[in-house]
């Protein structure tokens, strides 16, 4: 009978679960596996640093809702994906990483990269286990998938021992599953969705916090009918940006801190009372406001903030529920209180547009934002990387669609917009993509220009260049630590072959962009802005 080697069957499995791309640096003893799933037909992208394997693998994820996936080598290979998958965990994305290992038989006899990578991972991830026999890699290729996918998403960490992926086995004595999870939505208690209709119904100032979990649960649609219909204003984190669209009429993001302190009652949908919502608590929320917390992992519930009701269960399906138990009582409901919002919404942009409208040499970081966002298609994706940067795009660039708005997520983890770029282009090469990102963020991940070069990945990188660390600065050079120069970092992607150029005037900005957008390459525009007063109040 023919056998098969652990390698074709590790890409079958992958092929099995749907996956069409890997994020990977060639190494032992993981090539075989990468070789083989090239073969069938899998993209397989090299990069230049495990990190940014990682780092794309999750973008990959948040742009299509499917798990990404990264393939390391043995000892530093895996242990340089860490931070990505450190990162991943925080924000709760289903990166799966396939890490190879030194032969399982010569464990303890101190064999070529040999690390308990094990013990690395598992502090790090959802799950994680090793394969010690080569027939069962597609049982556990099928898990990792299940414990990443299921429930409140996250990475997985499976260990390949070399010698598991060199064994040959029986094809016979080989299966891979199927229908090896559900895709079932748990629908919240009938008696709490009551219970949350009715203060939703009574309450005045009402909003809804929308977190990835709704992303997550793919319902844009349902959370767009729920605010319409129960005439809620709305407000979403970061990555969740655009599940439903900015310029809807129930969002007012420039009156976000009012709308949280002042709101009666606030319907928290897939997301944490963690330190971005500064753990539910008073000066930024109202003590005495009723809160009802939605999340599809139960220990979430009334963590950090007490809640007056708790639902377990799929966003989607809750929004659903309480657009029922809501009816009519709501419709046209709260003018007072959206008028509030909206001319306070309005008063923070007319603020703000002064700024994105100036003409000052050196540039005005929000100028830089305004032609950014002015040269984006409305079903862009952008990625912002940095601190200032991170912020100041936050507040000026909307966004319209899933899965188009992607930063460093709850860990705060800079150096990410490089490679997330990549893994966002490579996921939807139809899209314009485009990374926003401060200089020194860029620094972090910036051989990955190579990466996105040599597979032909035309993201637009645009870097606002202040020539050091932050915003918060009165004279770089007497703080150590502070100062990079205005270094001429296009000329860098100059010489992996991306199109390039520097930027110091407003007006040259967005025919830089043009240019970029038809060069046909990669294409990286250093844009050189003030130094002073560029410090952000989140």
């Amino acid at each position: 009978m023919a056998t098969i080697n652990g390698s074709t069957i590790t890409a079958r499995a992958l092929k099995n679960e749907g996956v069409d791309t890997l994020f990977f640096i060639l190494g032992g003893p993981i090539t075989p596996i990468t070789t083989a799933a090239h073969k069938l037909g899998i993209r397989c992208v090299d990069v230049r640093h495990e990190q940014a394997a990682a780092n794309m693998a999750h973008a990959y994820s948040r742009v299509t809702g499917r798990p990404g996936i990264c393939v390391t080598a043995s000892g530093p290979g895996t242990a340089n994906a860490v931070p990505g998958i450190v990162n991943a965990n925080a924000d709760c994305c289903p990166v799966i990483h396939l890490g190879g290992s030194s032969a399982a038989a010569q464990a303890g006899m101190g064999p070529f990269q040999e690390v308990d990578q094990l013990a690395m991972m598992r502090p790090i991830t959802k799950w994680a286990d090793r394969i010690t026999m080569t027939s069962r890699i597609p049982e556990l290729v099928s898990t990792a998938f299940r414990h990443a996918t299921t429930g409140r998403p996250g990475p997985a960490y499976l260990d390949f021992p070399g010698d598991v992926i060199r064994g040959e086995v029986e094809e016979s004595e080989v299966t891979y599953p199927v229908r090896s999870r559900t895709h079932a939505r748990p629908l919240g208690d009938p008696n709490f969705i009551k219970e949350a209709a009715e203060i939703l119904i009574k309450a005045e100032r009402p909003i809804v916090i929308a977190g990835t979990g709704t992303f997550w649960s793919q319902s844009g649609p349902e959370f767009q009918e729920f605010v319409e219909k129960t005439n809620i204003p709305f407000f979403t984190m970061p990555q969740t940006r655009g599940i439903v669209p900015d310029d809807h009429d129930l969002c007012f993001l420039g009156s976000r801190s009012m709308a949280f302190r002042d709101a009666d009652a606030i319907l928290v949908m897939g997301t944490r009372f963690n330190y971005m919502l500064q753990m539910g608590q008073s000066p930024r929320f109202s003590a005495g406001a009723k809160v009802i917390q939605v999340d599809i992992e139960p220990s979430e519930i009334g963590h950090n903030r007490a809640v007056d009701v708790g639902i377990v269960g799929d966003a989607k399906m809750v929004f659903q529920q309480l657009t029922e138990a809501m009816g009519n009582r709501r419709r046209n409901a709260s003018k007072a209180w959206i008028d509030k919002l909206r001319i306070q919404d309005a008063a923070n942009r007319d603020r703000q547009e002064v700024d994105m409208e100036s003409n000052v040499v050196p540039i005005h970081p929000l100028r830089v934002c305004k032609e950014v966002r002015d040269f984006l298609d409305r079903d862009a994706i952008l990625v912002v990387d940095g601190n200032v940067t991170l912020h100041l795009g936050r507040m000026s660039i909307p966004r319209f669609t899933p899965g188009s708005r992607l930063n460093a997520g709850p860990l705060g983890w800079m150096g990410v917009g490089v490679p997330f770029g990549v893994g966002a282009k490579v996921a939807r090469p139809d899209k314009q993509v485009v990374v926003l990102t401060g200089d020194g963020a860029f620094g972090f991940n910036a051989m990955e220009l190579d990466t996105a070069a040599r597979n032909k990945i035309n993201v637009i990188f645009v870097i606002i260049n202040n020539g050091g660390w932050s915003g918060r600065v009165i004279s770089r050079k007497a703080e150590p630590g502070r100062y990079l120069g205005f270094s001429d970092y296009h000329k860098m992607a100059d010489a992996f072959g991306c199109y390039s150029e520097r930027v110091e005037k407003p007006a040259d900005i967005r025919p830089a962009l043009e240019r970029a957008a038809k060069a046909g390459v990669p294409a990286l525009i250093n844009v050189i802005v003030e130094t002073e007063g560029l410090a952000v109040d989140d």
